[in-house]
């Protein structure tokens, strides 16, 4: 395929996924930066975490986006009662022919809507871990795969909120983004509340790309280049998190508990080419790199109780650091 057959071809996907995210912004108001993040993850296959109050359009916004892309979608409202089983499935006992039989979960789907999933006990957490890292679940003695492409999009409340509980870190680290929601702006909730209020509102929406579409995404954002000279900064803000004295940030040595995984870095090259491929460019800048810094970092550097105590947050941490290095020529 020459060059500017690829171009052609670059130019319809981003203009399909242009379109989708206002197809969206047909039922849900203000919420495009949740949007560009959801489709981030999907197009990488990684998970996302949102976490905000109740009342912020994530349920909505993750089921209407579910029916634009047209893939299979199950909702699991995650409650201190909810069992692994209920999860992945059980096997049950069919009287008829006396044999045990499999009952699959509604984990199997394309999108998962884990709603309030810091609610559950550990047993499901467990289940859950497997599902995401593996695509896989046990029911019996028997593995099942799960549907491609197969992705978790989770909501949390605030921790602080009666009845939550910190999510294990083994399982924070597997999603690819944590994303904050915080409320509506003024003139946004307005026009939501008079859509909510009008009983002939019509939350329908068409359905603009297939799962084979979504491949061809995917596709597109792994051809999109990205320089050596920008893979080590990204290895740099990471190693920067584990040794920040090692790059002139000593005051942050006092207040980082464990510095970001591996998969902080694999993530943020992910989620770099992604942000490019939504730009409409096929190779990465450094602002790139920054822009989706947060959403990747945010979840995975542990903070001690000093940096609480001199009220210092992992956004503050993440903004020295990328105040402090810069690119190598």
């Amino acid at each position: 395929m020459s060059t500017l057959e690829n171009s052609a071809n670059l130019s319809v996907l981003q203009e399909k996924v242009n379109a989708t995210i206002k197809e969206v912004s047909k039922v849900v108001v203000g919420q495009e930066y949740m949007v560009n993040r959801l489709l981030i993850g999907l197009f990488t296959n990684g998970h996302v975490l949102l976490e905000g109050v109740p009342g912020l359009a994530k349920t909505l916004t993750i089921n209407t986006l579910a029916k634009v892309i047209h893939l299979d979608f199950h909702r699991i409202q995650f409650t201190p009662d909810l069992l692994p089983s209920d999860l992945i499935g059980t096997m049950i006992y069919n009287q008829k022919n006396g044999n045990f039989e499999v009952k699959k979960g509604p984990v199997f789907a394309n999108l998962i809507l884990a709603d309030e999933v810091n609610r559950a006990p550990a047993k499901v957490q467990s289940a859950l871990l497997e599902a995401m890292q593996e695509k896989q679940v046990t029911i019996g003695e028997t593995t099942f795969q799960l549907d491609r492409p197969f992705l978790v999009l989770a909501t949390q409340n605030p921790v602080e909120q009666e009845g939550t509980y910190p999510l294990p870190e083994a399982q924070v680290d597997r999603f690819m983004l944590k994303v904050y929601i915080d409320y509506p702006k003024k003139a946004d909730e307005l026009e939501v509340m008079r859509r909510m209020s009008n009983q002939n509102f019509d939350d329908n929406v068409q359905q603009l790309l297939t799962k084979e579409e979504v491949y061809q995404v995917r596709d597109a954002i792994n051809n999109v280049s990205i320089s050596a000279s920008l893979e080590e900064y990204i290895i740099d803000i990471i190693f920067a998190t584990r040794d920040p004295k090692a790059y002139g940030l000593d005051k942050l040595s006092e207040y980082i508990q464990f510095g970001a995984s591996p998969r902080a870095s694999i993530n943020l090259h992910r989620a770099a080419k992604a942000l490019a491929f939504f730009h409409g460019r096929d190779y990465v800048l450094p602002e790139d790199i920054k822009e989706i810094a947060y959403d990747v970092l945010n979840h995975r550097i542990l903070l001690n109780y000093e940096a609480e105590a001199d009220d210092i947050t992992t956004k503050d941490v993440i903004n020295s650091i990328l105040n402090k290095i810069s690119v190598q020529k």
